[in-house]
C-alpha cells in the first residue's frame, strides 16, 4: 500500500504552512510597529515615571505611577506651580545601584521603549516655585515663601513639615527654575543646592510636566496649577535686593 500523500493533501499542507508563516510575519510586524510607536511617544509626547520617594507628599505618594507630558513644556514652556520631572542637574541624587543580570537588562529595555515607567535613579519630581527673574525669599513672619513680594499660602504642602528648613533670598537666573518638594521637611530640592546657580534647574534638564497620576487607579487624577500662582502681582518682579535677616543658603535643618 502506497504511503505517498495525494496532491490534494500536499496542497493543503502547503496552504497551512503558508498561513502560519504569514501569521508569524504579521505578528512580528504588529509588535515592531507597536514598539516604534511606543518609542516615538516616549521620546516626543509623554512618558510614565515611578515615584520612589516621599518628597512630593501628599500630592504624590511613594510608588505612584505618573504621566509626564513632554509636548506641554516644549510648546508652552514651564510655569510657576507646575509639578515637573527633570534630570538631576548635578549631585542632587545619590548614585543609583545598578540592577544586573538578564532581569536588569530586560527592565532597562522595557523602560527605554516606554513599556515600563522610568525608574533610572537619574530623575527628580518637584514643584516649580520660581522662573527666570523671580525674587524668592524664605520666609516671612508666618513662615511663608515670598515670591516677587507676594506671600504664598501653599495649601498643597504636607502638613506638619513647615517650609523654613533653609533660609534664603535668591533671584532666579534666566532660563532656570527654582523647585521645591511639597513635603518640605523631606525634600532635597533647590534650597539645598544654592551654591550652584542659586540651586536652580536649567531648562535643558526639564523632561516635562506631570499631568496625571495613572496608577494606582484609586489615585487617578490630573495635576492642576494651584490658584495662588495665578495672582497677576507675581508678574511684577521686583529688583533683586538682600533681605535683612536672611543669610543666603543658611541651613536650619537637613532633608533627604
Amino acid at each position: 500500500m502506497s504511503t505517498e500523500s495525494s496532491p490534494q493533501s500536499r496542497d493543503a499542507e502547503r496552504r497551512s504552512g503558508g498561513k502560519q508563516t504569514s501569521l508569524g510575519r504579521e505578528l512580528l510586524l504588529i509588535i515592531g510597529v507597536a514598539l516604534i510607536l511606543s518609542i516615538l511617544v516616549r521620546t516626543f509626547l509623554a512618558q510614565a515615571f515611578f515615584v520612589p520617594s516621599s518628597s512630593m507628599e501628599n500630592t504624590l505618594q511613594i510608588q505612584d505611577r505618573i504621566l509626564v507630558s513632554k509636548l506641554t513644556t516644549q510648546l508652552g514652556g514651564v510655569h510657576r506651580g507646575e509639578v515637573i520631572v527633570f534630570t538631576d542637574p548635578g549631585s542632587w541624587l545619590p548614585e543609583a545601584a545598578p540592577v544586573g543580570g538578564a532581569a536588569g537588562a530586560l527592565r532597562s529595555a522595557l523602560m527605554w521603549v516606554g513599556l515600563l515607567p522610568s525608574d533610572t535613579g537619574e530623575d527628580l519630581v518637584k514643584r516649580v516655585i520660581g522662573v527666570g527673574g523671580d525674587h524668592i525669599v524664605c520666609c516671612d513672619a508666618k513662615q511663608r515663601i515670598v515670591l516677587n513680594g507676594v506671600a504664598l499660602d501653599e495649601t498643597y504642602i504636607k502638613p506638619g513639615g513647615g517650609t523654613a528648613q533653609v533660609r534664603f533670598d535668591v533671584t532666579v537666573p534666566a532660563d532656570r527654575f527654582f523647585v521645591m518638594g511639597d513635603n518640605r521637611g523631606d525634600s532635597s530640592d533647590s534650597r539645598f543646592h544654592l551654591e550652584v546657580e542659586q540651586g536652580t534647574v536649567p531648562r535643558a534638564n526639564i523632561v516635562g510636566r506631570v499631568v496625571a497620576v495613572i496608577w494606582p487607579m484609586s489615585a487617578w487624577s490630573g495635576e492642576q496649577i494651584p490658584a495662588i500662582f495665578e495672582n497677576p502681582k507675581l508678574e511684577a518682579a521686583p529688583a533683586s535686593r538682600p533681605t535683612p535677616g536672611y543669610g543666603e543658603g543658611s541651613t536650619v535643618a537637613g532633608a533627604s
